[in-house]
């Protein structure tokens, strides 16, 4: 799995890209973390480029969102493809993370929150 990065103002962008599942969602959750962990607590997470997310996946998700709230920080993700959409809807994760359709309204809103 790729992962791209980048930096919009002062927060963290994090492309993963193809699938996040058991084979790809351990070397995630170190990227994520990791950058967590060095004091990134502003994070959007743009799925635009995943095609896939397993339960696994999601497990990262909510870990980075649980790790970043005790930072004081904000997490957003953007880019949800139909498909992807409906896993986070079924699995009820819509609710439970902030969910905005672009970069721009995601970086917006993870920026107002630390």
């Amino acid at each position: 799995m790729n992962i791209g990065e980048q930096k919009v103002d002062d927060v963290l962008v994090l492309s993963p890209e193809g699938r996040l599942d058991s084979n790809t969602a351990e070397a995630f959750e170190q990227r994520v973390l990791g950058r967590i962990d060095d004091g990134e607590v502003r994070l959007v997470i743009d799925l635009s480029a995943l095609e896939y997310i397993s339960s696994a996946g999601l497990r990262v998700l909510l870990m980075a969102a649980k790790r970043i709230k005790s930072e004081n920080g904000g997490m957003a993700l953007c880019g949800l493809k139909e498909a992807i959409r409906e896993v986070f809807e079924i699995s009820g994760f819509l609710t439970i993370l902030n969910i905005v359709d672009d970069m721009a309204s995601a970086v917006a809103a993870v920026k107002g929150s630390a």
